[in-house]
């Protein structure tokens, strides 16, 4: 059976005689085409669909193409979807403008059709990969989110929206947690090639654990999430050790292998006090040192 699905392309020009010559050049490829004379209605049509591909003028009245292509990229939808320029300028400051708005390939005016043939051609096969890797991490359920190294996230799972919900403030736990991301790669220990997690609290009840997987683009920068419900780890242990509220909360810090200082600026207390919770802990569980009762915590929370 073959894929009916056609390939589709906005073309956004002023110029008529471009529209028509460059629209006419692609459906003999058999490629679907969507026509916009203004970056405006360019946004239009993108409120409302997501081409495979966009041919963007980059001079235009009006909104040029450059911030058209820059607002067109704030869709999360479009952010993968690849824009080729077009445009009579070939000065160097006009490509680089062109890249840095978020284009993909320039093609210089008069247009060449074996040449824009080729350029769709390969930029359609691109966009197709990735689109059919988000569908494929997303139907395998996993935690995943990409985030810029400035903090923007570029997309995530389905999941990830599920586990942030809990928050009851999904909007704003991811734009947290891009952030939140974002730090973390400006910070010395991100070039650690051993990429070791870190954990972020989004709410009073949910924190998770954020797992480096790498860089995956030119500024794609992969995470997965592990939610850990700590509302549910401390009941737990409350109620298997007969700990007090205060006492379970620096045990799961213990089992997290923390240091008392460490515990004491997470839970706002004294080094001395943390010690003073750890002396009834041991004593609670039966044990002699921090590392035996970090297996018996390890035993309760690994098994909720």
């Amino acid at each position: 059976m073959t894929d009916e699905r056609r390939d589709t392309v906005l073309v956004v020009d002023d110029s008529p005689e471009t529209l028509g010559f460059v629209t006419e050049a692609l459906k003999q490829t058999g490629i679907a085409v969507l026509v916009a004379t203004s970056g405006e209605a360019a946004l239009s049509i993108c409120e409302k669909v997501t081409p495979d591909t966009i041919l963007m003028d980059a001079v235009m009245p009006g909104l040029d193409g450059f911030d058209t292509c820059r607002r067109i990229k704030t869709y999360p939808s479009h952010k993968h979807v690849p824009v080729i320029f077009m445009t009579g300028l070939s000065e160097t400051e006009h490509i680089v403008k062109a890249l840095e708005s978020g284009g993909v390939d320039f093609l210089t005016k008069p247009i060449d059709v074996d040449e824009l043939k080729a350029r769709i051609k390969v930029h359609l096969k691109n966009a197709r990969s990735v689109q059919s890797a988000h569908v494929a991490l997303d139907a395998a359920g996993r935690h995943l989110v990409a985030v810029s190294s400035e903090g923007t996230v570029l997309w995530s799972t389905p999941q990830i929206q599920n586990l942030l919900a809990k928050t009851g403030a999904a909007d704003t736990s991811l734009f947290r947690l891009g952030r939140a991301l974002g730090e973390w790669l400006e910070g010395p220990h991100a070039v650690d090639i051993r990429r070791r997690s870190f954990m972020l609290g989004l709410s009073e009840n949910l924190a998770v654990q954020l797992h480096p997987l790498g860089r995956v683009g030119p500024d794609e920068n992969l995470f997965r999430v592990t939610a850990e419900d700590e509302a549910g780890q401390q009941n737990a242990l409350q109620d298997r050790f007969d700990l007090t509220k205060r006492e379970a909360e620096v045990l799961i810090w213990i089992a997290k292998g923390k240091a008392n200082k460490d515990i004491g600026e997470i839970l706002g207390l004294s080094p001395r006090t943390v010690n003073k919770h750890l002396e009834q802990i041991f004593i609670k569980l039966g044990v002699e040192n921090r590392a035996s009762a970090a297996v018996r915590a390890a035993e309760v929370i690994y098994a909720l």
